[in-house]
């Protein structure tokens, strides 16, 4: 047994998300043999990799007919990017909309507990509630860990909670008090939260735009090359004629659609396990059909995710090993998978370092 044969063998492992093999997107970085067994390096485009536990199942396998009677895998990410900051936004790689063409929808509920999945994949995340009529995230999240705060300059610390880096209009703002603002200040509030929040290195900025397409929207296109926009609806035809006109606004400022979420999809009785679909069902995956991009999940309604956001615990962090929170993981991984398939392995996004778009 050599490096060379362990090579050959497991470099022909396909990447479903890529549809190569792993030797033509570079995940190997290293391999070294010891007696009987084969220590493998690899590098993938994200840690929440949808097919990870697969690929690393069939790297094994491919080892261990090659001749090692133990494989040991050292798997690491570098999550590819598709733009460069500046200043404040230099160390972020992807950011992604959280967005709904109407309010009711749950998207806040969508953006935080995706935002939390993300992170338990191992991802570095931050979170931007960019709602400044309604901040939900400030109740949704609780007590924070550090708070926000001022630094010099005029910078500004993002609270955090449970690890993910936050900025809310909510923290600023008399919580019982209506905020009156014309669309300009809007903007140059959207400007400030991106460009003086010392968001640290992040792979993913998750940015809760409030429902519709009006001036958040716009300055954070305008402002910012986002990643990707993820579409939350619910499944009845109200939703879904307001979230086209998003859908249209997005293409229009040419931000990608990622993917779409159906909330409050179906409900479940405790009691006696029978299913209702209480707003039809289906709408979510009609939708992705028509705008061609993927359905990530259908969420159900369940009093557990509206408690969990209630009392400042999102229900992957208030009940980790719950089936809702596992299907918030399945969707937070099908979105950085998403995210890595557009950005490319990250040998190319290393080969195109130099013609990132770059941003202020």
């Amino acid at each position: 047994m050599t490096t060379e044969m362990i090579g050959d063998a497991i470099g022909k492992v396909a990447d479903p998300l890529f549809e190569k093999t792993i030797a033509e997107l570079g995940y190997v970085r290293n391999i070294s043999v010891d007696g009987a067994k084969a220590t493998v390096e690899l590098v993938l485009p994200t840690p929440a990799h949808p097919d990870r536990a697969k690929l690393e199942d069939e790297i094994t396998a491919a080892a261990k007919a090659a001749g090692a009677q133990e494989v040991g895998l050292q798997v690491r990410a570098e999550v590819t990017q598709r733009v460069a900051g500046q200043g404040a936004l230099g160390r972020v790689k992807n950011i992604i909309a959280v967005a709904a063409g109407k309010g009711g929808v749950g998207k806040s509920t969508v953006a935080v507990n995706l935002a939390l999945a993300l992170k338990s994949h191992g991802a570095q995340v931050g979170l931007l509630d960019a709602d400044v009529y309604g901040p939900s995230q400030p109740t949704m999240l609780g007590e924070p860990e550090i708070p926000a705060g001022q630094l010099p300059d005029n910078r500004l610390r993002p609270a955090v909670y449970y690890g993910i880096n936050v900025i809310s209009p909510g923290f600023f703002v008399d919580p019982r008090g209506g905020v009156v603002w014309r669309g300009p200040m809007v903007g140059k509030l959207i400007e400030q939260f991106l460009f003086t929040v010392e968001w640290g290195e992040l792979d993913y900025l998750v940015v809760d735009l409030p429902p519709g397409t009006g001036d958040a929207q716009l300055s954070l296109a305008q402002k910012v090359p986002v990643t990707g926009a993820v579409m939350v609806t619910t499944p009845q035809e109200i939703a879904l004629i307001d979230v086209i006109k998003a859908v249209s606004m997005f293409q229009k400022v040419e931000i990608p659609i990622l993917g779409v979420i159906e909330n409050m999809s179906y409900y479940v009785c405790p009691g006696c396990g029978h299913q209702d679909d209480i707003f039809a069902r289906g709408g979510g995956a009609l939708l992705a059909k028509e705008i061609k991009a993927p359905l990530f999940g259908e969420i159900p309604i369940d009093a557990k995710i509206r408690f969990g956001g209630d009392a400042g615990r999102p229900i992957v962090i208030g009940a980790p090993d719950s089936s809702h929170a596992m299907l918030f993981k399945r969707i937070a991984a099908l979105v950085a998978g998403e995210v890595a398939r557009r950005n490319g392995p990250p040998s190319a996004t290393a080969k195109r370092a130099a013609g990132l778009v770059q941003i202020r």
